[in-house]
Formats: structure tokens, sequence, C-alpha cells
């Protein structure tokens, strides 16, 4: 591999040979791997921005073109039926548009995030802000809410605004999985790991994510929600990302869903 970078997955397995301990390591180069996985996500990516930037720009076009046409067609005066038309397509267009530029907008943001500024932060009472932010929506669903902090003095370093704002993300995903569920639940818990690193896990026992579903939701703008925006989780993982930290996902459907973030 002259002047190439590569890419090395090492791996290893003890194992005992007549009382005598061994250890197997294979070592290999995951290079394509990567760079397949790297254009999968690309041309995901370019296949979202595709179909949305389309979606927008087509019922634009169309009704452009119908506007000039109505207006060419007009000897003098527009009529008081063709004005009403012209006003709903202008509508229309303006409706599109604002669109468009949200979901631009969105796409910018992830590539925005700003700079963590790093404090020690009590779990216990991060977990309260994240209530009390919360409060109104878990209220008015009649939604079981509770959180766990063992120890009670667990702290973690992180940016308390963007942590937030992950939160909020985790916890209006699970008051959506639990609509229409019978005693709908939400759980917060915060441990220590095996390794000594600060755990928080947010649990609900909602309609919970097809397997199919799991691989793709932290893809940017994929979401299997009629009003989402998709780019809730993506955001998540990039803040966590910045704070040394990994979201995972382990789902089961009619049973729950259970994201659990790690602080090294």
């Amino acid at each position: 591999m002259d002047n190439e970078t590569g890419y090395l997955s090492v791996f290893s397995h003890p194992f005992v040979i007549k009382e005598e301990k061994n250890i197997l390591i294979s070592i290999q180069n995951i290079r394509e791997e990567l760079e397949e996985k790297e254009l999968d996500a690309w041309q995901n990516l370019i296949r979202v921005l595709t179909h949305e930037i389309m979606n927008s720009i087509t019922p634009i076009s169309s009704m452009t073109s119908t506007m000039l046409e109505m207006i060419d067609n007009e000897d003098e005066t527009i009529n008081p039926e063709d004005t009403k038309d012209l006003i709903d397509a202008l509508k229309t267009i303006n409706s599109r548009s604002r669109g468009l530029m949200e979901f631009v907008n969105n796409y910018r943001n992830m590539a925005l995030i700003p700079t963590p500024k790093f404090k020690l932060l009590s779990i216990q009472s991060f977990f309260k802000r994240i209530e009390v932010l919360m409060s109104n929506n878990i209220a008015k669903r009649n939604i079981s809410f509770r959180w766990i902090v063992e120890p009670e003095s667990l702290e973690f370093t992180a940016d308390p605004d963007l942590m937030e704002q992950v939160m909020i993300n985790l916890v209006l995903n699970a008051i959506q999985a639990v609509e229409g569920r019978v005693n709908p639940e939400i759980i917060l818990k915060a441990m220590l790991g095996m390794e000594g690193e600060s755990i928080i896990t947010v649990q609900d026992n909602g309609v919970g994510i097809v397997e199919e579903a799991i691989e793709k939701i932290f893809i940017p703008f994929f979401t299997t929600k009629k009003q989402g925006s998709g780019i809730g989780l993506s955001l998540s993982r990039q803040i966590l990302r910045l704070h040394h930290a990994t979201i995972s996902v382990d789902s089961r459907p009619d049973i729950g869903t259970e994201f659990t973030l790690r602080f090294r």
C-alpha cells in the first residue's frame, strides 16, 4: 500500500493448547469495506436531497407555467375568477418555497453544530431540567415519566445546551412512540459502566422500531414519521461524537425502545 492510507481491523482470540496459553491475532484490511459504506452513505444522502428538492420544485415549476399562461391569454384585464386562481397559486408557491428553505436550513444546521462548552454536570439536576422542559407534553398525554440515577451523585462532562437538545429529541421520539399505548411510560436512567464511563438510557414502552428501519434511523433525513424531518437522531449522534460519546438503540416492535448514550 505505497503512499496509501490503510485501515486495519485487528481481532484477538485466546486459546489453550496442552495447558499453554496462546493468542490468535487476525489482521484484516477493511479499506474497501469502509469506502463502500461511505459511498452508500453519500448515495443515500443524495437520494434524499434529490427527492425532497424535486418534491418542492416540481409544483413550483408547474404553478408558474400555469400562471404565465393565464396572464398571456388575457387581452386586457384578468377576471376575478382567474385572480383568485393566481392568488391560490402564489400561496402554494410561497408555501413550497418556505418548505424547501426549511429543508435546506435543517441540512445546514447539521453542519453548523457549535463547539461544545464543557461543564461538569450533575445528572440528577440534568434529568430534572429535562422533566421540567417536557412536563407539558408529558402531562397532557398522561404519560408516566420517571428517572433513576445510580449512584445519586453521578456526574458527567458535557455542554448542557447541546445535551439538552439530544435528550429533548429522544424524549420527543419516546412520546410519539407511546401515543395510543395502554399505560404509556418513559424512563430515564443513568449509571456507571463496567469501565467507569457514564451511561444514560431513554426507555419507552411504545410501538418499537422495525429491524429494517433501525439500520437507517441515524441517516440524515430518514424518518418513519409523516411529519418528521429526519434530522433529530442524526443531529444527536453528531453532538455526541463531539462529546466523544456514542449512541445505540435496542428496539422490539410492539414492546418498546431503549436508546443508550455512553460517555467515555
